[in-house]
């Protein structure tokens, strides 16, 4: 299986995320849908989860998703 069928496993910082493992995507932790790393924007640092929008991560912050 090449990188770009696997998700990455990222370290999600305050300021960025570092590759654990290589991969071309995360999973949205909400929506399950695939995020590339290139569009990766919305992420928990303590939770160590992706989100696919803001409003994703809004609803997992409140506990609704």
């Amino acid at each position: 299986m090449s990188s770009a069928d696997r998700p990455a496993v990222l370290r999600y910082e305050p300021n960025g995320f570092r590759a654990l493992s290589p991969g071309k995507f995360v999973v949205c932790a909400v929506s399950g849908e695939r995020i590339p790393l290139e569009e990766l924007r919305y992420w928990s640092v303590e939770r160590q989860e992706a989100y696919a929008s803001p409003e994703l991560a809004t609803r997992r912050m409140l506990g609704q998703g």
